[in-house]
């Protein structure tokens, strides 16, 4: 078996059709940090792309599950059971409803608020004590009825011109996080990420 200590998962949902949407914000920050490091996803394993590097002297698995985003359960728990990955050395990137569009929040564990690929982890897992980077991607505007779009259309609805730019720009904030919680903890991580 190898010794990989360290799993960075990506939430979102395979194909083109779903590339640029909310919902595939995991993908996109996993993305960004895989083109900094030079590590592609380029080797596939139990419905996961992904790839496998050193980082702060440890060994790092980054990892997007290619399974809908509420079956992510299925493939990571693939990876955690195969490289003996404990819990606490999981960290999350994922989409977040309740956070303003290209807020960054990172949190040490919690419940699945809703989010059905956080719910497919818990349940696989066994457990909510996994990290999670949280991007925000706001709640629907409401429309001149008061209603806004509906959920479940908004997260699959692609990032406005505006929104995806905001998000690019938090991108290196997302870097930082995956490099401190590898480097220094989910302490620290929360403490630098959260306080900006």
């Amino acid at each position: 078996m190898a010794d990989t200590d360290y799993l960075i998962v990506g939430l979102g949902n395979p194909g083109s059709r779903y590339a640029l949407t909310r919902h595939n914000a995991g993908f996109l920050a996993v993305d960004h940090f895989a083109r900094s490091v030079d590590c592609p996803l380029s080797s596939s394993r139990w419905q996961g792309a992904y790839c496998r590097l050193r980082l702060a002297g440890s060994p790092v698995i980054l990892l997007e599950p290619r399974t809908y985003m509420n079956r992510s359960g299925e493939c990571v728990r693939r990876f955690v059971d195969y490289f003996r990955i404990r819990r606490e050395n999981i960290l999350v990137l994922h989409d977040d409803l309740d956070l303003p569009a290209g807020r960054i929040k990172v949190v040490a564990r919690g419940g699945a608020g809703g989010h059905n690929g956080i719910r497919s982890l818990i349940s696989h897992l066994g457990g909510t004590d996994f990290a999670r980077v949280k991007i925000g991607i706001g709640r629907p505007p409401a429309g001149e009825g008061g209603a806004g779009m509906p959920v479940d259309r908004w997260v699959l609805a692609r990032f406005s011109g505006q929104e995806l730019a905001t998000l690019e720009e938090n991108l290196e904030k997302t870097d930082r996080a995956i490099r401190l919680f590898i480097d220094q903890g989910i302490e620290a991580c929360m403490n630098e990420i959260n306080r900006r």
